[in-house]
């Protein structure tokens, strides 16, 4: 099973379009030691051959463009794609925008909560994605469902659960007090299995804390693919950027005693491997102290690009 981390960027990407933060701008004035990030998502594959996507930034088409084997093929005719589906963890803007890349009338299945796939039915913009080509799978929490598309199983199989999060910004109600409308189904993370063998990975993008049922899932994990938002809860606040904390935002920090470095020490996690990291997080510069601490804590601080074959 190949793993390619399409982009490790949280929602912006990095540099961000309209930002001149410190990171930012080293990304354009070309500095060692910042790299430029599109914004989240990954790939999976058995075979390299047939494709699915855990979730869709609005960076999709760059992403296509940067991964051949995410292309089409002229020997397969004049209109095909490997992408056979995409998953969806939750509603943000930065997660399922990006399958309007995926118009022009070619098959695939979105595989999302309930919860997801009415907000993908109810925004007409996605009916660019005609009903009659493209699929819509529900995900029940806690059930594995075999990923096909185009008319082929992919030999994966796909595991949702709840995951503490928060609703995506766009339909937040403050009326309904500090859950701001939040209920299950808005935030979940995968796990994904390679039926031949065994195999499995778990993705979590978002992720607000680290709960006992949690931590107990991820006991013993081979590959945890998680939220790497922030360092520090209040950083995007002390810089100038944004009055918002990470709790806020519905994102763990990286640091503190209830930060994920922490949280994941005993867990005995073999290969821990941050991603959705935001422009303001310093361990975007290589040559950071916190680089350097995530990095002592047994992390991987993914990129674009990044390939992991389990």
């Amino acid at each position: 099973m190949l793993v390619r981390v399409l982009g490790s960027g949280a929602g912006g990407g990095f540099p961000q379009w309209n930002c001149t933060c410190h990171n930012c701008q080293s990304v354009r004035d070309g500095k060692p030691g910042f790299t430029a990030r599109t914004q989240s998502s990954l790939a999976v594959s058995t075979d390299g051959a047939s494709w699915a996507l855990l979730n869709a930034s609005p960076d999709l088409r760059q992403q296509i463009a940067d991964a051949p084997a995410l292309q089409a093929n002229p020997k397969y005719g004049l209109r095909n794609s490997p992408i056979k589906a995409v998953v969806m963890t939750n509603g943000d803007v930065d997660h399922m925008s990006g399958v309007i890349n995926l118009r022009e009338a070619q098959p695939f299945t979105i595989y999302a909560t309930r919860r997801v796939l009415g907000i993908v039915k109810d925004n007409s913009i996605f009916r660019i994605l005609a009903a009659d080509t493209v699929r819509h799978e529900e995900l029940t929490l806690g059930q594995p469902v075999a990923l096909s598309g185009a008319g082929a199983g992919l030999g994966l199989d796909v595991e949702a659960f709840d995951v503490p999060g928060k609703i995506a910004l766009y339909l937040e109600d403050a009326s309904a007090g500090p859950s701001l409308g939040t209920t299950t189904g808005d935030t979940i993370g995968l796990k994904v299995t390679e039926r031949a063998s065994g195999k499995t990975f778990f993705y979590i993008p978002g992720c607000a804390t680290l709960d006992d049922a949690l931590k107990a899932r991820l006991k013993g994990a081979s590959h945890v693919f998680f939220d790497g938002t922030l360092f520090d809860d209040d950083e995007m606040v002390r810089a100038g950027l944004m009055p918002k904390t990470g709790p806020r935002m519905g994102h763990i920090s990286m640091s503190g005693p209830k930060g994920s470095i922490a949280e994941f020490h005993d867990l005995g996690v073999k290969r821990k491997i941050y991603v959705h990291i935001n422009n303001s997080n310093p361990v975007l510069d290589e040559a950071s102290k916190q680089r350097r601490a995530v990095e002592a804590a047994g992390w991987d601080v993914g990129y674009d690009g990044m390939e992991v074959r389990l």
